[in-house]
C-alpha cells in the first residue's frame, strides 16, 4: 500500500456524510500500518549494511517500538564507532523520544481535506512521524554497497559497504619495505616472426573492431564518504601518473584498540627491523604482518592511489627479478621496426596491472595493463592454446608481466609469455624447528550445527587422554594451536541466523568459545586469527578481535588479525581466513570449494591473497597492501569454505583446514557438504602431515 491510499480513503470518508466512528478508527488503523513494520530479516540486514552486527535483544526492542524504522536509523546514526554489536544497551530509547519531538514534523492547513489535518492531530506523536517516515528515508544519504558478484558463494552474502573505521591511532613507524623473492633464472621466450601470416589478421581485426566485449563491469565506488572516488573506476587512477602528486591521507581513524592488550603481553622495538611483536617463551611468536593497530585508512581518493600502487611497486619487484622491462610509456616513444611484417622483430617485456579483460570478434583476448607511467594493450591469440588458457584465469587487478612483439606504431603488444610472480623454484624451506602445529578454522561456537561432542573428543586429544599411546605421543609434541576465523558463528551474519543459534548472544558465544579454550594445556601456544562471522569490521585486512572479547581467554591465547604473518619458532605461517576463495573459484576455471587448495595455489602464483578488488571482499585500501604474500611462507593457512585441503607447491604447504559445524540449512539449500571434525597437524621439522578425524 501507498502512503497515498490512506489519503484517498479519507477523501472517501470525507465525502461521506454518514461516517461512523468505526470509519474514523479503521482509518486510523490503515495510517499506523503504514509505520512500515519491519520484521527481524528487515532489522538485521540493515545494520549489516552498516557494517555492524546487532544482539537479539536490540532488534526486538527496535521491532517492538511505534517507529522501529526511525528508532533504527537514529540508532545506527548515534552508536559509538567502538560499537562492533549493536545490543539493548546502545538504544537510548529517551533521547530518541526526545529527538522526534525536536524533529516533530509541522502540518500545513490541508486546504482540500480539511478534517485530514485534524484527524492526524489526534494521532500521538510516535504515529505522527510516520507520514514522513518514507520521505525521511529517500532524503536521508543513501548507504554504498560493495559490488557483488551473481555468482554463487557459500555463505549468505550480504552486500556491505567498505568502512575504514580500525582499531587503534595509526602506528607511526614507516611502512617496512617488501623483502624481494631471490632472483631466479628467466628464459627467453622464443622471437615472434615478423612475417607471421597470422599476425596482420590478428591486428586487423583488432583495429576494425569498434568496440570489445568487455568482460567486467565497472565497479561503483565502495565508500559513502563524499570525497570518495565516483563513476568509472580504471586502475590508471589508482596508480596515478608518476609526475602526480599525492598528499599524505589524514590518520584518523575512529574505534578502540583490541590490539593493546596483545603488545602488553608481548615486546616490540622501534626500530624498522625490529617493530614485530614478539611472544617469548618456549614456544615463541613473532608477528611479522598484521594491520591491528596500523590502519590509517579514512576512505580518500589518494588512499586507493596509495594502495595500488604499493601492490604495484612491491609485486612488480618480485617480476623484475626475472625480467627486465620498460615502462609502458617508452613504447608509445619509439618505433620498433627492424624488419618487415607489421610487427616489430624486437622482443621487449612489460609490467602492469590487468585493468580490463575483453575479447575481439575472431575471439582473441586482450589485456589492459598499466603502470605508474600509462597503459598498453597486449593481443593473445587464440591460435596459442597454452598461453590463451593462462590468459583465460588472469583476474582483474592482478600484477604480470608480458614478454612479446610491439606494433611498429607502438599501441600494441602480440604476447608470447606471460609471467605471474609466483614463488620461484629454488625458495628455501626453513629447517631445524621440532614438534607440531595443529590448523583448525570455522568452529562456529553458538551455532546450532557446531558439533560439540566431536569438539570435546579434540579437546580430550590435546589434553593427552587419548585411549593409544601413539596419540598421546603426539599430542604430547603439539606446541601451536592455529585458527583461522569464525571462532563463533556471530550474530545478524544474514537474515533468519538466530533460527539456527544455541547462544544468540554473540558475547555469550565468545565466552562459551572462552571455556573451551581454557581447557587446552596452557604449554600450547594458541594463535587467533578473525572470519567473516567474527565480531570485528568485516572490510579486509580485519584487526583483532576486540579486548572485551580477549579478555575471557587465557593468557596463552594471542589474537592476530586476517590476513597475519607469523614466525613460529623459526617457521613462518602466513594466516588468511580465505574469503576471496569465493572470487577465485567464480572467476578461474577449473577452481572448486570441493578442492580448496587448489584456490590458496592460484594465491600464490599471483602472490596475493585477493587479487580483485571490489568483488566479495571488501578490502579497506590501506598505505601497505597486506594481502601481498611477500615473503614466501612456510605454511599457508585458510579455511572459510568448510572444506579440507592441503597440497604442497614448491616448498610452501597450503592447508584449509575445514570445520566443526554441521551442514546448515543454506548450505542444503545449495547441495554443499562440509568435511567437518578434520584436523591437519603440520610437522615442523620436515613440514609433513598427518589428517586426525574426530567423529
Amino acid at each position: 500500500m501507498s502512503l497515498l491510499e490512506p489519503l484517498e480513503i479519507w477523501n472517501q470518508i470525507n465525502s461521506n456524510d454518514k461516517s461512523s466512528p468505526e470509519d474514523l478508527e479503521g482509518f486510523t488503523s490503515v495510517l499506523k500500518g503504514q509505520v512500515g513494520t519491519m520484521d527481524k530479516s528487515d532489522i538485521i540486514q540493515a545494520v549489516m549494511e552498516k557494517e555492524y552486527q546487532i544482539s537479539p535483544e536490540a532488534v526486538e526492542l527496535i521491532k517492538s517500538s511505534n517507529s522501529p524504522e526511525s528508532l533504527l536509523k537514529y540508532v545506527l546514526s548515534t552508536v559509538n564507532n567502538s560499537v562492533i554489536v549493536i545490543g539493548a544497551e546502545n538504544i537510548d530509547i529517551e533521547s530518541f523520544a526526545a529527538y522526534e519531538r525536536a524533529s516533530k514534523p509541522i502540518y500545513s492547513e490541508n486546504k482540500i481535506n480539511p478534517g485530514f489535518d485534524s484527524l492526524i492531530g489526534k494521532l500521538s506523536s510516535d504515529e505522527m512521524q510516520t507520514t514522513s517516515l518514507k520521505a525521511m528515508e529517500f532524503l536521508s544519504e543513501p548507504s554504498t554497497l560493495s559490488p557483488k558478484s551473481d555468482e554463487f558463494s557459500l555463505e549468505p552474502d550480504i552486500p556491505v559497504s567498505v568502512p575504514c573505521q580500525t582499531t587503534k591511532e595509526p602506528h607511526q613507524n614507516p611502512v617496512p619495505d617488501s623483502i624481494s623473492v631471490p632472483e631466479t633464472t628467466y628464459q627467453q621466450a622464443p622471437e615472434t616472426q615478423p612475417g607471421d601470416d597470422s599476425s596482420e589478421e590478428i591486428l586487423d581485426s583488432y583495429l576494425s573492431s569498434g568496440s570489445l566485449s568487455s568482460l567486467r563491469a565497472v565497479p561503483e565506488s565502495v565508500f559513502s564518504s563524499p570525497s570518495s572516488l565516483a563513476g568509472e573506476r580504471s586502475s590508471s587512477s589508482f596508480i596515478g601518473n608518476e609526475n602526480s602528486l599525492l598528499s599524505s591521507p589524514s590518520n584518523k581513524i575512529s574505534r578502540t584498540d583490541p590490539f593493546s592488550s596483545i603488545a602488553g603481553r608481548g615486546s616490540s622495538s622501534s626500530s624498522r627491523d625490529e617493530e614485530y611483536i614478539h611472544f617469548p617463551g618456549i614456544n615463541p611468536v613473532t608477528v611479522i604482518s598484521d594491520i591491528s593497530g596500523h590502519s590509517t585508512c579514512i576512505g580518500e581518493y589518494t588512499q586507493f592511489v596509495q594502495y595500488f600502487r604499493d601492490r604495484y611497486s612491491r609485486l612488480s619487484e618480485i617480476i623484475r627479478s626475472r625480467v627486465n622491462a620498460r615502462p609502458m610509456e617508452s613504447l608509445k616513444k619509439r618505433s620498433f621496426r627492424r624488419g618487415g611484417g607489421e610487427w616489430g622483430s624486437e622482443e621487449i617485456s612489460i609490467i602492469g596491472m590487468v585493468s580490463d579483460i575483453s575479447s575481439t570478434t575472431n575471439g582473441h583476448k586482450v589485456l589492459s595493463l598499466e603502470d605508474p607511467t600509462g597503459s598498453f594493450s597486449v593481443l593473445i591469440r587464440n591460435t596459442d592454446k597454452e598461453l590463451f588458457e593462462l590468459a583465460s584465469k588472469i583476474l582483474l587487478d592482478e600484477v604480470i608481466g608480458v614478454t612479446g612483439s610491439v606494433t611498429n606504431d607502438g599501441n600494441l603488444m602480440m604476447a608470447a609469455k606471460i609471467i605471474q610472480p609466483d614463488v620461484p623454484n629454488n625458495v628455501q624451506r626453513r629447517t631445524g624447528s621440532h614438534g607440531k602445529i595443529v590448523l583448525i578454522s570455522d568452529v562456529h561456537v553458538g551455532s546450532s550445527q557446531f558439533l560439540e561432542d566431536a569438539w570435546l573428543d579434540f579437546l580430550d586429544f590435546l589434553k593427552g587422554k587419548s585411549d593409544s599411546e601413539v596419540m598421546r605421543e603426539l599430542a604430547a609434541s603439539i606446541r601451536y594451536l592455529v585458527v583461522a576465523g569464525d571462532l563463533v558463528d556471530g550474530i545478524g551474519i544474514y537474515p533468519d541466523q538466530e533460527k539456527e543459534l544455541d547462544i544468540l548472544d554473540v558475547y555469550d558465544q565468545y565466552r562459551k568459545a572462552a571455556e573451551y579454550f581454557r581447557e587446552i594445556p596452557e604449554h600450547i601456544r594458541v594463535i587467533i586469527s578473525p572470519g567473516n562471522h567474527d565480531a570485528v569490521r568485516q572490510a579486509e585486512p580485519q584487526p583483532a578481535l576486540p579486548e572485551r572479547i580477549q579478555a575471557d581467554f587465557p593468557s596463552n591465547v594471542i589474537f592476530v588479525g586476517n590476513p597475519a604473518l607469523l614466525d613460529l619458532d623459526g617457521v613462518r605461517i602466513l594466516i588468511y581466513h580465505g574469503r576471496s576463495i569465493d572470487d577465485l573459484v567464480a572467476s578461474i576455471p577449473g577452481v572448486s570449494y570441493q578442492e580448496p587448495a587448489g584456490a590458496v595455489l592460484e594465491m600464490v602464483k599471483r602472490r596475493h591473497l585477493a587479487p580483485t578488488y571490489g568483488s566479495r571482499v571488501s578490502i579497506s585500501p590501506e598505505k601497505m597492501d597486506y594481502f601481498v604474500i611477500d615473503p614466501v611462507p612456510d605454511i599457508i593457512h585458510t579455511g572459510h569454505v568448510h572444506t579440507l585441503g592441503v597440497q604442497r607447491y614448491k616448498n610452501v604447504l597450503l592447508v584449509n583446514s575445514g570445520t566443526w559445524q554441521g551442514q546448515t540449512e543454506f548450505q542444503k539449500r545449495v547441495n554443499l557438504m562440509p568435511v567437518p571434525a578434520r584436523v591437519p597437524i603440520v610437522d615442523l621439522a620436515d613440514f609433513t602431515y598427518k589428517i586426525l578425524t574426530f567423529e
